[in-house]
């Protein structure tokens, strides 16, 4: 199965490559780019899985059984920008052109010093036999990862600054998701890139573990009535658990139900809220009036301001 999808987009990104990008890169005298050309546009086809996935999925459930009614469409509107933009748009070319020279690097280093990233299959070697089961685990290791980089938003004054506009949203949906500053996007991409290099995750791999947390990161912040149930809840996060994440009474450093796929995490470190029935009104009281009702650029702006005010001390 693992082997049927990945084929599946690399042979969609060598047709894309070979048809679109590439004669353009040759008439503008660019071939040295030829090979982040090649990956950029893998990561751009898997964007665009995305976004139709999640709204295929994400936006009937939303008409069904929404928790409020948008009202607010401007500030939708100005998600709906933001997801087009980390996914399809400017931001994965500047992250690219930033840290593809800085991976080949590190990568180098450790090479040097002898470092073999420790795949789950090198030290368990029953698992070549149970290639899917790898997977899940990978991702369950990613998730431990993003559970963390999750605590330190809340917990660091500076990362908060730049994670405040996430939860500034009063008007949540499943494009919430994508809303955040540039500096904390390139800083989640490090993160998570460290990761799956130290952990030896593989290259053909990699999209798709990044895919199934995307997916159940919009799913997460949908706009949508719904719980998993008594069960369902300790093993995937919902809606609603999450919602609980962004309510009024949950900003800062007071944040609760941090996980991004497994509430285990959650649990296990004593951040979990099962209240079931509790669908709190989104936002954060304190954030700037900008966060709120600004546009992108404006959230930009102020949160850059925010963030250097928050180094300086």
């Amino acid at each position: 199965m693992l082997d049927t999808l990945t084929d599946a987009l690399d042979g969609a990104t060598g047709w894309f490559f070979a048809m679109i990008l590439q004669p353009g890169l040759y008439a503008a005298g660019l071939m040295g780019w030829e090979e982040e050309a090649y990956r950029w546009a893998g990561f751009l086809l898997l964007g665009l899985l995305q976004v139709a996935v999640v709204y295929l999925v994400c936006r009937p459930l939303e008409a069904w059984q929404p928790v409020e009614p948008r009202h607010d469409r401007r500030a939708i509107r100005t998600d709906v920008v933001y997801t087009l933009l980390a996914r399809l748009g400017i931001l994965p070319l500047i992250a690219f052109a930033l840290f593809t020279g800085v991976e080949s690097r590190i990568s180098g280093w450790l090479a040097e010093a002898g470092y073999v990233s420790p795949s789950l299959e090198v030290l368990f070697p029953p698992l070549r036999e149970w290639p899917v089961l790898t997977f899940l685990l990978y991702v369950v290791v990613l998730d431990f990862g993003e559970y963390w980089r999750h605590r330190l938003q809340h917990a660091l004054p500076w990362w908060w600054a730049l994670h405040a506009i996430h939860h500034a949203q009063t008007q949540m949906t499943f494009w919430t998701d994508d809303r955040n500053h540039v500096i904390d996007d390139l800083i989640g991409a490090a993160w998570v890139g460290g990761i799956a290099l130290l952990i030896g995750i593989p290259p053909e791999q990699f999209p798709l573990a990044l895919l199934i947390l995307r997916l159940a990161e919009a799913m997460s912040h949908a706009n949508i009535r719904m719980s998993f149930g008594p069960l369902g809840e300790r093993l995937v996060v919902s809606p609603r658990f999450h919602r609980l994440h962004h309510g009024v009474l949950a900003a800062g450093e007071a944040g609760r139900n941090f996980a991004v796929l497994f509430p285990v995490w959650d649990w296990i470190f004593g951040t979990a809220d099962w209240r079931r029935d509790h669908f709190p009104v989104t936002g954060d009281p304190d954030a700037p009036p900008g966060f709120a009702q600004g546009g992108w650029w404006r959230h930009q702006v102020d949160g850059t301001r925010r963030f250097w005010r928050a180094l300086r001390g």
